[in-house]
């Protein structure tokens, strides 16, 4: 069984009222005496008001997942702001100037005051802490009254009013990470000697506003200053590295090794992070191994979390485990809703088990959990990439009869599944239905709709659809513009595809990456080396960095002109940036040499491969076959084959076909007939070029038994 049973629930993290990270200040807040006066005035109602609107910055390190202990405080702080005017105060201050440069004698305490200032002070003498936090978090929440409740902390200061000022210190930067000024929070912690409870404000600004560099680089200064992070620093940084798509398998690795140097003991959300971490990163495997871990210690996961693993193991094509987690997850007393039956619906879907999703459909209705939109969807896409156009149809009705509207998304999935089989014709049939059906296209459905006729040559209907687009008002993306470029490109149409890459720039819409690797490549297959490099520098003058795909591109072009020592140095430029190369940036440049029949330098590029470590694919191999054959190595063309057999790789057709090949170049036609028989033998079916081989070959062998 992959799962234990659930003794605690994993979603529970204690405590939820006020906590602070540092051990010496966590209990600091004291609560004074009772108030000696109460009035009601205007600004109290705004400060009320915003309170009530507003999440309570009592509970700075309070966990996100968790916002009980900060309603309740919000509660309290409520009620007893409404009793104070605090617009004498606020006045006072407001005249004053200076006080963010003389912030060292504003924040000492007096010797002598004027009786006016003696006087609100002493009115103030008895508000509880609770009311000043409120009052930050309200002064905070406007750019234009930050520097006033940074006036407000160092009058406190100043007359002694409230316990803690390194915690209302951290209240600033805690309300200004929260309103998104993190600029500000930074400038206001350098008036302060940094302590653990301000790092812990930083490091929520940052995470909270998804600055995930700034958060760790503060949690390695926090260290070098001798302070230990806490787990509520982690959890906010891997919910963060989370919710922005960032997470990374091997940075969450470095977060844990670190959280095991710090001896940081995982709490229920800290577990729950951690999973969902590793899930959202693709890495199952380590999601399961701390799900084990938690329920060791007597603690069960999140339905949430239940749900990201089910997610990655089915995105990872391992539904059998999937189905695993979710038939424990009911097990466990955790009903499954619509969520969890689509994450496991969309693992079958992407194997191609078609019986299986339409079973979990079957399921969702017996346990009466309702489809939605994105359950139609996948089924739908289940459906089309089996060829079942009748079903998919079928299901477009039960959605209607659902009460569920399909969307453009929906039919954009029906497109793409006629397209992918070429039947494009039917693209007109399928935007018919959708209005009569009251849907209005969208972008993305445009954008499928331009592919569809780019891959087929229908490069007026592309444009046809395009203008459409336009004149409905829909504003192409990048998306649309790449779509369009390619599709001109790879129907040689080059001078157009240039005129609508300068017109994509003159409606202001700027080249991505992609867009780059497209030109790249258009004016690489017309050999304008000039034109390349010269694009490469306006690339980079924008500040897009080239990517894999770029190098990959770099290195085909290079390489089918011929131009084998830029191609080489591109792959010297690409490791120096930090970047690995790929398999196919390999496969390229090996196919490259094998046309030109130079084996020597394609067996180098070869063993180059596998030192980077990267395993050889079949195209690679077959491209060194290719590469023996083009140099009539017929011997060490067979020698390719046997390392295929010997590592599990699998010969296809192409194999087959391009052995016959480098036979025929040596004139061993005798032997054709022994490859196309094992090619038989190993599963393969023969293709048109296959049996053509064959006949040369016994057309070859009868003319000398003639002659």
């Amino acid at each position: 069984m992959l799962l234990l049973p659930p003794q605690q629930p994993l979603s529970v993290r204690s405590p939820t009222t006020i906590q602070f990270n540092s051990p010496i200040t966590r209990h600091h807040v004291i609560f004074l005496q009772p108030p000696l006066f109460a009035t009601n005035s205007t600004t109290a109602t705004a400060l009320t008001t915003a309170t009530n609107s507003g999440e309570s910055s009592v509970s700075f390190t309070s966990k996100p997942d968790d916002e009980e202990g900060e309603e309740n405080d919000d509660v309290l702080a409520t009620e007893r702001l409404s009793r104070y005017d605090f617009t004498p105060l606020l006045e006072f201050l407001s005249k004053r100037t200076g006080f963010e440069s003389d912030s060292d004698s504003a924040s000492s305490s007096p010797d002598s005051l004027d009786p006016t200032e003696f006087q609100i002070a002493e009115s103030y003498r008895a508000v509880p802490a609770p009311v000043w936090h409120s009052v930050l978090k309200n002064l905070c929440s406007s750019s234009t009254s930050i520097e006033l409740a940074y006036a407000v902390v160092s009058w406190l200061q100043r007359h002694n009013l409230c316990y803690s000022y390194e915690l209302l210190y951290s209240i600033l930067i805690h309300a200004l990470g929260r309103s998104e000024k993190l600029y500000e929070a930074f400038l206001l912690s350098q008036r302060q000697t940094l302590t653990p409870m301000t790092y812990n404000a930083l490091i929520n600004a940052c995470a909270r506003n998804d600055d995930l560099e700034k958060a760790l680089n503060l949690m390695s200064r926090m260290r070098r200053d001798g302070y230990q992070c806490d787990f509520i620093n982690y959890s906010l940084v891997i919910q963060s590295l989370t919710r922005a798509n960032k997470i990374d398998s091997s940075l969450l690795q470095k977060l844990c090794r670190e959280m095991e140097c710090d001896q940081i003991e995982l709490d229920a959300q800290l577990y729950n992070d951690v999973i969902v971490g590793f899930a959202k990163a693709g890495d199952p495997t380590r999601a399961l191994e701390y799900l084990a871990a938690a329920q060791g210690i007597g603690l069960s996961a999140k339905s949430a979390t239940l749900v990201a693993i089910i997610t990655a193991l089915g995105n990872s094509g391992r539904t059998a485990e999937a189905e695993a987690v979710f038939e424990e997850m009911k097990e466990n007393g955790l009903k499954p809703r619509t969520k969890a039956y689509n994450a496991l619906l969309k693992g079958y879907v992407k194997r191609g088990f078609l019986r299986e999703a339409e079973f979990v459909m079957s399921e969702m209705e017996k346990s009466g959990v309702s489809p939605d939109e994105h359950s139609y969807s996948l089924l739908i896409d289940a459906y089309a990439n089996a060829g079942r156009w009748e079903s998919a149809r079928i299901v477009l009705k039960e959605m209607e009869a659902s009460g569920v509207q399909p969307n453009a998304f929906v039919y954009s999935r029906i497109l793409a599944g006629y397209r992918d089989r070429g039947e494009w014709q039917r693209t007109f049939q399928v935007l018919r239905e959708m209005k009569s059906n009251g849907v209005q296209p969208d972008r993305h459905f445009y954008n499928v709709m331009i592919d569809t006729f780019g891959k087929y040559n229908c490069l007026d209907h592309a444009m046809t659809t395009f203008d459409r687009m336009l004149s409905e008002g829909i504003q192409p993306d990048t998306v649309t513009w790449n779509t369009l470029i390619d599709c001109h490109f790879k129907c040689g149409r080059y001078d157009r595809a240039e005129e609508l890459f300068e017109e994509m720039q003159e409606r202001k819409f700027a080249p991505c990456a992609t867009t780059y690797n497209i030109m790249i490549n258009l004016l690489g297959e017309q050999e304008r080396w000039d034109d390349v490099k010269g694009l490469l520098g306006k690339m980079q003058g924008q500040g897009l960095l080239a990517n894999i795909i770029t190098y990959t591109t770099l290195v085909d072009i290079y390489g089918q002109s011929g131009r084998f020592d830029d191609a080489i140095e591109c792959l010297e430029v690409m490791k120096s940036a930090g970047l690995k190369p790929s398999a196919t940036m390999y496969n390229a440049l090996i196919n490259a040499y094998a046309q030109r029949g130079l084996s020597d330098q394609a067996i180098n590029a070869f063993r180059v491969m596998r030192t980077d470590g990267l395993k050889p694919s079949l195209l690679a191999l077959n491209s060194l076959i290719n590469a023996f054959g083009e140099d009539q190595r017929d011997n060490e063309a067979f020698a390719v084959l046997h390392y295929m057999k010997e590592n599990d790789v699998k010969p296809d057709v192409v194999t087959y076909t391009t052995l016959m090949k480098a036979l025929i170049r040596v004139d061993k036609f005798h032997k054709v007939p022994d490859v196309y028989e094992e090619m038989i033998l190993s599963g393969c079916t023969p293709d048109r070029k296959a049996r053509a081989m064959l006949r040369s070959a016994l057309r070859y062998m009868k003319q000398t038994l003639n002659s």
